[in-house]
């Protein structure tokens, strides 16, 4: 099969070639590299750099499916800038969705998120919980959801949406490797690696185990298979929605723990107030995934998502160290 991934110059898009392609499929990336990297595109790949709206016509030639991982996904950032997220995440899936019908394109897996369901009223997440997203972000995806739904229906669109939560660790030697970082682990580990001074914890006095805020870490790894299985399995006038994730919440304590063990390095971290917004606990339950793709995760260990975060943070700094000797 080939397949287009768009966005597959960022961390999730590079996994998710990385994984069809060591799978024998034959892949397209379409990336503007306005927060993906050019060297996180795998080079068995066919690279096109643009975007959607100008490109996807062209980028779609000869294609047989497609995983659309391009996005803009900072949440703060959605709710300062709006304007940015409705054009960017949703006017440019119209437009690769049309650019589908079009070259008669009609197999999609979306990356689509966990803020689709906001501050949800029981954990763990299933899919069937109300979707009321609570940032623009959240809101923009779940819009594409919707869109998608209704090009199955009107247009036999073969699709399947994957809400997923914390993604962490690297896949096949592609990892996150992002300008502006958000992301607990990698923050944590850039402290491990002397690029940060400490890492903030946003309150310690959650409703949890010990009072930090607990998250479900989903290895990339684990990730792209689920990308691929859903891509393979795809049916025509059918959109499947299934959440992504360990099933387990971890506590930002105890990830800052793992990475002290994992690294060797002290880590300073600093209680600071909570953040507004932020819930407790969220977890998912990736059941349906399970029970209809045959997904199983086999990377849910928190010591092994850190030490493949870990091993690939420091691979990105002797790059860094050769490129300037």
């Amino acid at each position: 099969m080939r397949v287009l991934v768009t966005g597959g110059a960022g961390y999730v898009g590079s996994c998710c070639a990385a994984e069809l392609i060591s799978r024998g499929h034959e892949v397209v990336v379409l990336d503007d590299l306005s927060t993906g990297n050019r060297d996180g595109v795998p080079p068995e790949a066919t690279f096109i750099e643009g975007d959607l709206i100008s490109d996807s016509a062209r980028a779609l030639e000869g294609v047989d499916a497609v995983i659309h991982c391009a996005a803009r996904s900072l949440v703060g950032e959605s709710v300062e800038q709006p304007a940015e997220y409705w054009h960017g995440n949703v006017v440019s899936t119209l437009a690769l969705l049309d650019a589908m019908r079009e070259a008669d394109v009609k197999n999609i897996v979306f990356s689509s998120t966990a803020a689709t369901y906001g501050e949800p009223e029981q954990v763990p997440i299933t899919e069937d919980m109300p979707t009321r997203p609570t940032n623009t972000y959240g809101a923009t995806k779940l819009a594409i959801d919707m869109a998608i739904t209704s090009y199955c229906v009107a247009y036999g669109f073969a699709a399947t949406s994957l809400r997923y939560f914390n993604v962490a660790g690297a896949h096949l030697g592609f990892g996150e490797n992002r300008v502006v970082e958000t992301h607990l682990i990698p923050l944590v580990l850039q402290v491990a690696a002397g690029h940060r001074e400490k890492i903030f914890v946003f309150g310690d006095d959650w409703p949890t185990t010990d009072g930090t805020c607990a998250r479900d870490y989903i290895h990339v790894g684990d990730l792209a298979d689920a990308h691929v299985l859903a891509l393979e399995s795809n049916a025509a006038g059918e959109h499947r929605i299934f959440n992504l994730g360990s099933g387990e919440g971890f506590s930002v304590q105890q990830v800052i723990d793992v990475c002290r063990t994992v690294t060797g390095h002290e880590i300073p971290a600093q209680v600071s107030p909570r953040r507004a917004g932020d819930p407790a606990t969220l977890v998912a339950s990736s059941e349906q995934a399970k029970s209809v793709l045959g997904w199983q995760p086999s990377r849910t260990d928190l010591t092994t998502v850190v030490e493949d975060a870990w091993e690939f943070l420091r691979a990105l700094g002797d790059r860094a160290h050769s490129a300037h000797r």
